[in-house]
């Protein structure tokens, strides 16, 4: 009878040895996804002129009083507007019009001189401008600080 009871509380020792170990190496791999996952906060970097990589057209962009500023600095030709955008955090929403057309542009600061950008809505959508943007996204760099 002894030898059943060492083994059942050895057994036993070695299960709950088994599961704090997990738990520990479990927590050890949430806390490492999480720190992986985690993005620094870059939005003290949007201020500056940014350009398209790949072509001559660039924004000043400004952070003012929490919003989020846009001003066309070579356009190319094209007349467009914005309203004062919205930061949070690494992402910065603006809407846009141009030829009577209205979008919202999403972009992310990827890291303190890379964005990328994407129209999240355009109206209407049968227009040309609307049709061309369609799941397509630009790479800004930034060129100089504010």
């Amino acid at each position: 009878m002894a030898l059943g009871s060492a083994l059942l509380k050895h057994n036993f020792l070695s299960a709950i040895y088994f599961l704090r170990s997990t738990a520990l190496v479990f927590s050890f791999f949430s806390f490492l996804l999480a720190s992986a996952n985690a993005q620094e906060d870059l939005s003290t970097h949007w201020d500056g002129t940014w350009v398209v990589e790949g072509a001559l057209f660039s924004i000043a962009v400004a952070i003012e009083d929490e919003e989020f500023r846009v001003a066309q600095v070579e356009s190319l030709g094209f007349e467009w507007s914005s309203n004062n955008g919205t930061l949070n955090g690494n992402i910065v929403t603006v809407e846009i019009q141009y030829a009577g057309v209205t979008g919202t542009i999403q972009a992310e600061l990827i890291d303190p001189n890379t964005a990328v950008a994407f129209a999240a809505t355009c109206l209407p959508d049968f227009m040309v401008v609307c049709m061309l943007s369609k799941d397509r996204q630009a790479i800004f760099r930034k060129v100089a600080e504010k």
